[in-house]
């Protein structure tokens, strides 16, 4: 049986970045599934020069991992009440890779709320790209209590919540796989 790749997308590239620990985190819950495979994607790695989805402002080898892709979990942290422009620049670059496909989201914060706000702004941005998201969401809250500073969890209770949202991830890449594979659609190539 041939693993289902998706890739866990980091949120920022900013240097002080506590919410890299958690989709390392995320990274490494579902790489436990026998089949999923999945890395963390980190924008630091990657150029997207200008704005949009215009051929100069891709990075090949970004474009390369949404074809790939079956799914995407989004681990972002929330800044003003929204998510970094970092993650948007990302995931404008690419429009077409991402239709019929999931998405869950993990959102992070050093406040109480755990990035629910930068999820919520999320929603309706990748459901204008044609992805379809869960409704499992994962939160990070008080994320410098929840990470030391070399990145070990502090709460191992925090594991199998993890571990639902991949699960209900799983299913729905599944089920979308399928209908991208066997049902024609005028957004997706078949």
């Amino acid at each position: 049986m041939e693993k289902l790749y998706i890739p866990v997308l980091a949120g920022t590239t900013r240097e002080q970045r506590k919410s890299i620990f958690a989709a390392r985190l995320v990274a490494e819950i579902g790489n436990t599934f026998e089949e999923i495979e999945t890395e963390v994607v980190d924008p630091k790695d990657f150029y997207f020069p200008g704005d949009g989805n215009d051929p100069e402002g891709k990075d090949p080898r970004y474009t390369a991992v949404t074809e790939r892709a079956q799914g995407f979990f989004i681990v972002s942290p929330e800044y003003n009440h929204s998510f970094p422009g970092t993650l948007k620049r990302m995931l404008d670059s690419e429009l077409k890779n991402y239709i019929h496909k999931p998405v869950a989201f993990a959102g992070v914060s050093s406040g109480q709320w755990g990035g629910v706000r930068a999820i919520e702004q999320l929603v309706g941005t990748v459901r204008e790209m044609g992805m379809v998201s869960t409704f499992s969401d994962m939160q990070f809250p008080k994320v410098n209590e929840l990470f030391n500073d070399e990145g070990e969890l502090q709460n191992e209770a925090v594991r199998k919540y993890i571990e639902k949202a991949w699960v209900e991830l799983l299913w729905m890449t599944k089920v979308l796989k399928a209908g991208r594979d066997n049902e024609p659609s005028s957004h997706h190539p078949s």
